[in-house]
């Protein structure tokens, strides 16, 4: 894809600023931008996920947002089919794309762009009626289908051991034929620039973020999404789904504001060891420096006078 060549990728985790930092190279180089999140493609998920707001979209071309209602499911695989749709209009526009976003498995499927297998929810759903009292049955099954995929799964971890007979049995083929797995990385397609900050740094400004976030009114934001109904997945998103125990349970507010903070330092830490696992990061501890490598990849790979200066 042609796209690849005038592309960046800022990645860190969550509250690092690689947002901000984004934007600020968007305007400066007159890119536009992807966001790479599970959470932003829900509509009206607006502010425990940070969206861009009505200016920074008026400013600069987000892609990816409000993909879909809250009340909806939402997986890997159409995510990646809408990316591709918008880095070809990018590219067809002669534009340069900057992917942002923390969410790990949904920048690999973008920017090494996976082979992403199918869903097969009856199969799955009889594979789950049979844990965990046949866990080593099942182990055994997926290495007699499947020897190479099983020797990448943890026999005690239900969730992987699952999809991958999901997909070895709805599929008709092994599940490792879909790639080499998410622990082998290849070729640089995408330059990816990591903004890194200290722990003590992210707790910080994760507190301060979420009170910024109920400041500007989260807990009615959460009041109205649980009033329309929210999907399984939409559930999940760290900071909905501990404000749902008050708005929906009446637990303290305090107390699921505590909790909310303390499972997204869980998430930043998560984050963090996802993409230090990466060895083609380019990690930056200083914003501006960040900022400096990302504008000189992109005009590295445009033709002289393409980029603003």
């Amino acid at each position: 894809m042609n796209t690849r060549a005038r592309a960046v990728a800022l990645v860190g985790a969550t509250a690092s600023g690689k947002s901000a930092v984004a934007h600020a190279l968007a305007q400066r180089v007159g890119a536009e931008i992807l966001v790479v999140d599970s959470m932003t493609v829900y509509r009206g998920m607006d502010i425990a996920t940070a969206k861009p707001t009505a200016r920074e979209r008026h400013e600069v071309r987000y892609h990816l947002l409000d993909l879909i209602d809250a009340s909806e499911d939402f997986a890997l695989a159409p995510y990646q089919a809408a990316a591709r749709e918008a880095a070809g209009e990018i590219d067809a526009r002669g534009g340069s794309a900057i992917y942002v976003g923390g969410t790990g498995l949904y920048g690999r499927a973008i920017l090494d762009d996976l082979e992403i297998p199918g869903r097969y929810p009856e199969v799955a759903a009889s594979l789950w009626a049979r844990l965990p009292g046949e866990r080593d049955a099942l182990y055994a099954q997926l290495a007699s289908l499947d020897p190479l995929g099983a020797t990448r799964v943890d026999a005690r971890n239900d969730r992987r051991l699952v999809r991958a007979l999901e997909v070895t049995l709805g599929s008709g083929r092994p599940f490792s034929s879909y790639g080499p797995g998410l622990d082998s990385y290849g070729d640089v397609r995408v330059v990816q620039i990591g903004l890194a900050r200290s722990l003590e740094e992210l707790d910080a400004r994760i507190e301060e973020r979420f009170a910024h976030f109920l400041a500007h009114g989260l807990v009615e934001e959460v009041r109205a999404l649980s009033a329309r109904g929210l999907s399984r997945t939409a559930r999940q998103a760290v900071g909905y789904r501990e404000l749902l125990a008050h708005v929906e349970e009446g637990e303290d507010l305090a107390s699921c504001v505590r909790a909310a903070i303390a499972h997204t330092r869980r998430l930043a830490r998560r984050q963090l060891r996802w993409f230090r696992r990466d060895p083609r990061i380019e990690w930056f501890d200083d914003e501006g420096d960040a900022l400096a490598r990302a504008q000189e990849v992109l005009r590295a790979a445009q033709p002289s006078g393409k980029l603003n200066s």
